[in-house]
């Protein structure tokens, strides 16, 4: 009984002396990471455009000793480092900006305008905090290589390009992500949260971010004079049916157990008070988890605003159209099993209070391509709280809005959210090469 019970707080002193040791060591490289962070904060890249942020993730990475191979599904950068035998462990970053001005007031905002890919100037902001997905990754790194002798295995770093439009994952799994590179046991990611306070940890067990799709319908009639509508089909009438008939296909045909979205946009038709247009565009966004939903909304709606085209008379020659856009998010499952481990190891690391359950959300991210491959590797992203303590706490004394990601005015509590971010996911991969 006393051997058993010396073990056990020799286990737990070791434990302790371990996770101590991780947070000093992160807290040396804060300077430099933060240093970095502000790099990256003023020097965005819209998505497609990132060649300069993928040449820092892989000078970084190739000066830790990763054998690093650049412009993998346009400016994706893939870093890895083969340490004996074990588990191969992949962390993923992304690196695209916003076409957003920053207005946070911040003495390091970003600055920095470009041409979109309309040819239109617009301002530049990583206004969805990749800034800190990025250097939480390589602050990762950092760690894993200076504990490379306290684990086994093949450490992969993937810094993706172009997630705000939904293509990067998609475009480095169809080079060869997963057939040039080993394929990854686990698969782990983190996303800033605007709504946790900096220092917190939020995951989301099973679906934690939902299947995006933009829908366009373009809405035909016949134009004429708005004093005499009796001679036309008047395509915004049409419209007004359409946005109100899809309203009940949440209500009505999709089960109320099933999370579903269908949100109209934008609309656009009519130049003049007097005239009645021979067309209107809508443009429509859906959310929903389960494939099988996402299905049933893009069929209904193309039901609906057919049934009503012909109800209006119509000629085939007239009937609306209903395109999907290719760039599609999947929905992101988190592996029951892995969420519970990651769970686990940022416990150990943050101490109980500081990890919490999140609960599924709306929003997209393509992290989720990487496992629905035909291997269907295990993947797991939780929630780094980047809010600074006083604004939360002040948000919850008053009620007033946080600025939500994709604001102009996010701007997280950097210092505490990189460190936080960077004992979260170190923690969580050397428990995952050692098994625990």
């Amino acid at each position: 009984m006393k051997r058993f019970l010396f073990s056990s707080m020799a286990l737990a002193l070791s434990a302790n002396v371990l996770a101590t040791s991780l947070e000093q060591s992160v807290q040396s490289k804060l300077p430099e990471l933060e240093q970095l962070y502000l790099q990256l904060h003023q020097t965005p890249e819209l998505s497609l455009q990132e060649k300069i942020t993928g040449q820092v993730m892989a000078e970084k990475l190739k000066a830790l000793g990763f054998t690093v191979t650049s412009n993998i599904g346009g400016y994706g950068v893939v870093g890895i480092f083969k340490n004996g035998n074990g588990p191969t462990v992949m962390i993923r970053t992304d690196t695209d900006g916003l076409p957003i001005i920053e207005q946070t007031g911040k003495d390091y905002a970003s600055t920095v305008t470009t041409l979109d890919q309309n040819n239109n100037k617009v301002g530049v902001m990583h206004g969805c905090a990749h800034d800190i997905h990025m250097t939480s990754f390589i602050g990762s790194a950092q760690q894993l290589m200076a504990k490379k002798d306290s684990w086994q295995g093949t450490l992969m770093m993937v810094a993706q390009p172009a997630e705000e439009v939904g293509a990067g994952a998609k475009a480095m799994l169809k080079e060869g992500l997963f057939k040039q590179f080993p394929k990854p046991d686990h698969v782990l990611g983190l996303h800033v949260s605007a709504s946790l306070p900096a220092g917190k940890i939020g995951i989301a067990p099973g679906y934690a971010l939902a299947n995006v799709d933009s829908v366009d319908i373009t809405v035909k009639g016949k134009g004429g004079h708005g004093a005499y509508p009796h001679t036309t089909v008047d395509p915004i009438v049409l419209s007004a049916r359409i946005v109100m008939a899809i309203q009940t296909i949440n209500s009505r045909e999709i089960s109320p157990l099933e999370p579903s979205v269908i949100t109209v946009g934008s609309i656009h038709g009519g130049a003049k008070h007097n005239v009645i247009s021979d067309e209107v565009k809508l443009q429509l966004t859906l959310r929903s988890y389960n494939k099988d939903v996402r299905e049933q909304q893009i069929a209904a709606i193309k039901r609906v605003t057919m049934g009503i085209a012909v109800s209006a008379g119509l000629s085939e020659d007239l009937y609306p159209t209903v395109y999907v856009q290719d760039e599609n998010t999947p929905s992101t499952y988190n592996d029951p099993q892995l969420a519970q481990q990651v769970k686990q190891s940022m416990i150990n690391e943050l101490g109980k209070d500081q990890v919490v359950m999140s609960k599924p959300v709306m929003a997209g991210e393509d992290f989720g391509r990487y496992g629905l491959t035909q291997d269907k590797h295990p993947i797991t992203i939780f929630w780094l709280g980047g809010v600074a303590k006083q604004d939360y706490l002040h948000s919850k004394k008053t009620g007033e809005s946080l600025p939500s990601l994709h604001s102009s005015k996010f701007a997280p509590d950097y210092p505490l959210t990189i460190e936080t971010g960077v004992r979260a996911m170190t923690a969580s991969a050397l428990d995952l090469f050692n098994k625990k």
